[in-house]
Formats: structure tokens, C-alpha cells, sequence
């Protein structure tokens, strides 16, 4: 990674910041004058409660504490069983039905391929400021490793996620 230059860095970060801005967007449409209020109460308390206290993680008070709120006060507001429901068994191990043969396979691989160098580009980048930010080294090549390893699993179980899922995730 040293030769990617610092502000490509800073725009890569800042690009992942407005995307997971703009991928929250949608949940504050069509809701009720509660979640404003508890998104308001929120950052408050993550930007204003390491001022009182520095040990215990922001975020978590406020999860806790909102969390909390809206269930002693019934608070018309969102839940995660609202949004869809959750699998209640483990997915199938099933091989995929795809014809291997050299015709499959050119026309998967320059989109494979691309996915692959982006993917393990924003991977790189994502531990080199985690690396500057916690001042501790990571083993680059076994988080390489690790992702292609998890990407072909993640297929045998028909999970097909996109390549942002693995960097947003950290």
C-alpha cells in the first residue's frame, strides 16, 4: 500500500463514509417524529458522553440507553423483525449449477477478476488506516488469504454478497 499516495486514502475513507451515510437515508423516510427525536438523542450522546466518560464506548451507551427508551416508553419505531424475517436454519450446502467449461469461465472472469482487485484494494486500504489509527501492524497477506477463502464458501452457501459488504462490515 505505500504506493497508493495519502489523499487517495483520505478520498477512499471519505467515500465509504458517505456511503454508509447514504445507505441509512432510506430508514429515516416515512417514520415517525420518534426517530428523529432518538436520532438526535443519539449522536448527542455519542459525540457528548466521552466528554463524562472515556472507558466505557459511546456507541454502546447509546444503544443501551435508546434501546432502553423506546421499550419503557413503547415507542413507535422501527425493529429488525419489522424489516424482514430472520432464517431460523442454517442455509444448504449445494454446489452451483453452472457448466464449467472455457466458454463459462470467459466470460466470468474479467468480471471476477475486476471484483476481485477492487475488493482486496478496498481490504488494503481499510487495514492500512485501521494499522495508522490503532498503531499495530496487520498481516496483509493473510487477510488476502482470508477473504478468498470466505468468498468461495459464501458461494457454496448461496450467499452472493457484493464486494462492499466485506469493507463495510469491518
Amino acid at each position: 500500500m505505500r504506493y497508493v499516495s495519502r489523499s487517495v486514502v483520505t478520498g477512499f475513507v471519505n467515500a465509504l463514509a458517505i456511503l454508509i451515510f447514504m445507505a441509512q437515508l432510506p430508514e429515516l423516510t416515512n417514520v415517525t417524529w420518534h426517530v428523529y427525536a432518538l436520532t438526535a438523542a443519539g449522536l448527542g450522546i455519542i459525540y457528548l458522553f466521552p466528554y463524562l466518560n472515556k472507558t466505557i464506548p459511546s456507541p454502546l451507551v447509546c444503544i443501551v440507553v435508546l434501546t432502553g427508551i423506546s421499550m419503557w416508553l413503547h415507542l413507535d419505531v422501527r425493529t429488525v423483525g419489522d424489516m424482514g424475517k430472520l432464517p431460523d436454519s442454517l442455509p444448504v450446502f449445494l454446489l452451483p449449477d453452472v457448466p464449467l467449461n472455457l466458454d463459462t469461465l470467459l466470460i466470468i472472469l474479467p468480471y471476477s477478476a475486476g471484483l476481485a482487485v477492487v475488493g482486496l484494494l478496498e481490504s488494503m486500504m481499510t487495514a492500512t488506516i485501521v494499522d495508522d489509527m490503532t498503531d499495530t501492524p496487520s498481516d496483509k497477506n493473510r487477510e488476502c488469504k482470508a477473504q478468498g477463502i470466505a468468498q468461495h464458501w459464501r458461494r457454496i452457501y448461496w450467499r452472493y454478497g457484493w464486494v462492499r459488504d466485506d469493507t463495510v462490515s469491518r
